[in-house]
C-alpha cells in the first residue's frame, strides 16, 4: 500500500455519493508498500479502505482480484469483501484510475513475527488455499518461474551497481531454476504476497489476509516458500529453523503437504527468492517523485538468494 494519488474533498464527496455509507467522519492516506494508493475512510456507515490503483495491476485484471476476495469472504476465510454502490457495482473510477471501496478488517501485522505467529500464519495460508477451492476464475502467475529471465533482462546494470558480480550469480541462479523447476505440484487461487505486512493478527491469532493483488493459479506449495522466505529469515540474513518448522507445522495442522511438495520446497524457496529479488530490483530507484512510500531494498532478497545457494536441503531440513 502507498499513496500517490491524493483524492480531494470533492472527488471523496462525489464518490461517496454513489454509495449509502454516510457522511464521511475520517479520511487519510496509508504510506505503506509500493503499489496502489490506499486510504483509511471512516463514515457514519463503518470504516472502509478505499484503493486506487495505479501500477501493477490493469483495470483488466481487477476484477478477478475483486471477485476473489468476495468468494473467500463468502466461503468464510477472513478477507476483505469488496463494498458495491448501490447499483451493485464495485469498481469506480477517480481520475481516470481504477478505485474500488473494500471492508476494512481489524488487527495488526506483525513487524517482527514471532514462532507462535509464524504458526498462525502458516495455519492461515493453508485456510486460504482450501477457501479458494471451486473459484471459476482463473489468473496466470505472470511473476512466475517463466517470467524471470525476461523481467533480468535490461537489469544486469542495476544489479552490477548493487554487487560486483552480481548479474553472473544471478544469471547462473536463473539457468538453475529453469532446469530444475517442479511441475505438476498441486495448484489452485494462492496469495503470492503472504507477507507479514498482509497479515493481521487479534489476540495472538491469525485474524485476517490483506492485498490480494498478486493472487493467481500457481502451485500451492511456491506460495508457502513465499511466505517461508518472508517470515522465517532474520535481519542478518540467516533462515530461522524455528520459525520454519512452526509455519510449516501450522500450514500441515491445516493442509498436509504431499511428499513431492516436501521434497520441491528447497528449490521453490530458492526461486521465491528470486521473483521478489527480481521486482525489487525493477522498482529500485522507480518511485515517482512526491510518493510517500520507500522502495524495497533487493538486497535483502540476494541474501536470501544465498543461503538458497549455499545448501537447498535446509528447507527440508526444517520440515
Amino acid at each position: 500500500m502507498a499513496v500517490y494519488t491524493d483524492i480531494t474533498d470533492e472527488e471523496l464527496e462525489r464518490f461517496l455519493a454513489r454509495y449509502d455509507l454516510g457522511e464521511p467522519l475520517a479520511f487519510k492516506g496509508i504510506a505503506e508498500g509500493i503499489q496502489n494508493s490506499n486510504f483509511l475512510l471512516e463514515t457514519a456507515g463503518g470504516r472502509f479502505i478505499l484503493t486506487v490503483y495505479e501500477r501493477g495491476v490493469t483495470a483488466k485484471e481487477l476484477p478477478y482480484f475483486l471477485d476473489l476476495m468476495g468468494y473467500l469472504a463468502e466461503a468464510g476465510f477472513p478477507s476483505a469483501r469488496p463494498i458495491p454502490d448501490r447499483e451493485g457495482v464495485v469498481l469506480q473510477s477517480v481520475r481516470g484510475k481504477p478505485v474500488a471501496l473494500a471492508q476494512f478488517l481489524p488487527g495488526l501485522s506483525a513487524r517482527r513475527p514471532t514462532v507462535a505467529q509464524c504458526r498462525q500464519a502458516g495455519e492461515g495460508l493453508a485456510w486460504l488455499h482450501q477457501a479458494g477451492e471451486g473459484f471459476p476464475e482463473r489468473r496466470v502467475n505472470d511473476l512466475g518461474q517463466a517470467a524471470w529471465a525476461g523481467l533480468f533482462a535490461g537489469l544486469e546494470g542495476a544489479a552490477e551497481a548493487l554487487k560486483p558480480g552480481l548479474s553472473k550469480t544471478i544469471a547462473g541462479d536463473l539457468a538453475h531454476l529453469a532446469a530444475h523447476w517442479p511441475r505438476d505440484l498441486p495448484a489452485g487461487v494462492i496469495h503470492a504476497d503472504f507477507f507479514p505486512d498482509n497479515v493481521f493478527f487479534r489476540e495472538g491469532r491469525f485474524a485476517a489476509a490483506i492485498d490480494f493483488y498478486f493472487a493467481c493459479d500457481d502451485a500451492y506449495a511456491y506460495d508457502l516458500a513465499v511466505t517461508l522466505n518472508a517470515w522465517c529469515f532474520e535481519s542478518s540474513g540467516e533462515l530461522n529453523i524455528t520459525a520454519g518448522k512452526a509455519l510449516l507445522a501450522g500450514y500441515e495442522a491445516r493442509r498436509p503437504l504431499s511428499d513431492a511438495e516436501r521434497a520441491a520446497l528447497p528449490i521453490l524457496a530458492h526461486g521465491a527468492a528470486m521473483r521478489f529479488f527480481l521486482t525489487r530490483l525493477a522498482d529500485w530507484g522507480a518511485a515517482p517523485d512526491g510518493a510517500l512510500v520507500k522502495p524495497k531494498d533487493p538486497m535483502e532478497y540476494e541474501r536470501k538468494l544465498a543461503v538458497h545457494r549455499a545448501g537447498l536441503s535446509i528447507l527440508t531440513d526444517a520440515v
